[in-house]
């Protein structure tokens, strides 16, 4: 199931969004009125645009609007190790798993890290591992909720939705800020 396939996006709802550089490559935030809908990691500003039109097809898409700059800045900030925390609005619809993980997610300290089995351990589920994962790859909102910060049981990597260079290179920095 795709990321969006639970998210809210009938006709006439307004998406503003904005693409920057980043040292991660390329940042996209989207935003309605009530919060931020994606973020996106990526090698260009289109790629990224033309993902989140295939993502909310029936939007109103709008560059810029709302508190996007803001929320943006926030996250630039985060991205050059000023700010530890990112405790933003979302506005972001899923299954009630998938809500459980990301909000379990958010509580992982900056520069730590949990396995996926601690995360569904942690909720009580542990035959789960393999559905943290999966809605790990399906956070709509990379770094606000910090799937990132979950590894596999013998530490390594894992998979990241945008891709594991980047993965690692967050860990470093967290580490390093840390």
């Amino acid at each position: 199931m795709s990321p969006g396939a639970y998210r809210r996006g009938g006709k006439g709802m307004d998406i503003y969004h904005t693409v920057v550089t980043c040292p991660m490559g390329w940042l996209l935030v989207a935003a309605t009125e009530k919060g931020i809908c994606s973020v996106k990691l990526g090698g260009s500003d289109r790629e990224l645009e033309e993902n989140l039109q295939s993502e909310f097809p029936s939007a109103n898409h709008q560059q810029v609007g709302g508190h996007l700059a803001t929320w943006t800045a926030e996250i630039l900030s985060y991205l050059d190790g000023e700010n530890t925390g990112l405790d933003l609005p979302l506005d972001i619809q899923a299954t009630a798993f998938r809500q459980q993980v990301w909000r379990m997610l958010r509580t992982i300290p900056y520069g730590e890290t949990r396995t996926y089995q601690q995360v569904a351990q942690s909720l009580g589920k542990d035959d789960a591992t393999r559905a943290v994962g999966t809605a790990c790859g399906a956070n709509p909102v990379a770094l606000v909720i910090p799937c990132h910060r979950v590894l596999r049981k013998d530490g390594g990597l894992g998979g990241y939705r945008w891709g594991l260079g980047r993965k690692k290179s967050l860990l470093e920095m967290e580490q390093a800020v840390d």
